[in-house]
């Protein structure tokens, strides 16, 4: 078994779509015919970064985006192989792709299932078409449904998928139709996001206009609880504030960055850590398509370490251990937690469980307030 300290994960940032979503922020470009270009950057960046992670024993791939399943599987695997060559990955158990449920026709399927991804991660975020049509997917709620049935008859048995609650404009019946089918999908997995409006998005503009009204918090806490409740009766851990997961089905991935793990992000856009140092690429897919790849870093103190590991520990149910905290920090820092944490262990929004201090799951809405409240 290798120490934390000896291990890493790898990401792909694939930053491209056929279509852009009404509230996505994140890096992306619609234009798809610099992939081959991209990727042969990718290859290129592995080996120019590779020793960014000194000795470090691989335990997750993860290809996100962006649309990574618009590459073509021979692509995926060739990436995966480099990182093969370049890297320890004999402790890799869960190499994920995420994917557009349109995108895996039987033929896809077909060829993906001979490569060495293992998990499937899909964007399905609702199965009501009206929903669908409003956040601007390119699939309906019928090709959701085929595309973790096409994945189940190929062999895939770890799929995740992600579901956006908290949507202004539509009635009760479409969340509690988009849990049902979810639960009844039987995936491993579910990832469930509350709606956010983002600058720079076509539902903040929207929402600048009048076109789109947020919900309340009254209802958005409601919809936080009936998502909740929901999933766990049906069986799943909710083990992150938007995560939930049967039994031995956590993200390992996702799971590695909420503890401290480093990584290395290859693409545009792109970000790695290397325990004291942020880095991320700056380049547009173009620039990094005509090899201009350019980053931007920033170095970590140890109070940006204790208030990351505060606000990461607070968003999952292990919660914060106050040993730990004493043994890297000092006494002094969790003597300091423990006396702001007072208000809100009697108000019974956090817990004590010997030296740790959690959110119960049912206050995990609540988060952010307490987090801040307790940084250095």
């Amino acid at each position: 078994m290798y120490s934390i300290n000896s291990m890493a994960t790898l990401y792909f940032h694939i930053p491209f779509c056929r279509r852009i979503c009404t509230y996505c922020d994140f890096y992306k470009v619609g234009a798809v015919e610099l992939m081959p270009a991209v990727v042969r950057g990718m290859h290129e960046e592995l080996d120019m970064r590779h020793t960014y992670l000194k000795d470090r024993h691989l335990t997750s791939i993860y290809f996100g985006g962006g649309t990574p399943s618009l590459l073509h599987p021979h692509d995926i695997e060739s990436l995966i192989e480099h990182a093969r060559r370049l890297y320890d990955c004999s402790a890799v158990e869960e190499i994920t792709l995420e994917a557009n449920p349109d995108d895996l026709t039987e033929e896809y399927v077909e060829a993906l299932a001979a490569t060495s991804v293992n998990r499937l991660s899909l964007g399905i975020q609702s199965f009501d078409d009206e929903i669908l049509r409003f956040m601007n997917r390119r699939h309906n709620a019928h090709e959701a449904i085929a595309a973790v049935e096409r994945l189940r008859r190929a062999g895939y048995d770890n799929i995740s998928i992600d579901i956006i609650f908290g949507i202004g404009g539509f009635d009760d019946n479409s969340l509690k139709q988009t849990i049902q089918r979810a639960v009844e999908l039987n995936v491993e997995h579910i990832s469930a996001y509350h709606l956010t409006i983002e600058e720079g998005t076509r539902l903040g503009l929207m929402t600048r206009r009048g076109e789109y009204r947020p919900i309340s918090e009254e209802q958005s806490e409601a919809d936080y609880a009936f998502v909740e409740e929901s999933l766990m009766a049906a069986g799943y851990e909710h083990y992150e504030v938007s995560n939930y997961a049967r039994e031995g089905y956590r993200a390992k991935h996702n799971s590695a960055y909420w503890t401290g793990v480093e990584y290395l992000g290859i693409g545009p856009g792109a970000h790695s850590f290397s325990g004291d140092d942020r880095r991320w690429c700056t380049s547009t897919a173009r620039d990094y398509a005509d090899k201009k790849i350019l980053f931007e870093s920033e170095s970590l103190t140890p109070r940006d370490h204790l208030n990351e590991y505060v606000m990461t520990s607070l968003r999952r149910a292990e919660g914060i251990d106050l040993d730990f905290i004493t043994q890297r920090y000092g006494l002094a820092e969790a003597q300091r937690i423990e006396a702001s944490a007072e208000m809100w262990l009697k108000l019974g929004t956090l817990s004590r469980h010997d030296n740790r201090l959690s959110l119960p799951t049912s206050k995990f809405l609540l988060s952010d307030a307490v987090i801040e409240s307790l940084f250095a």
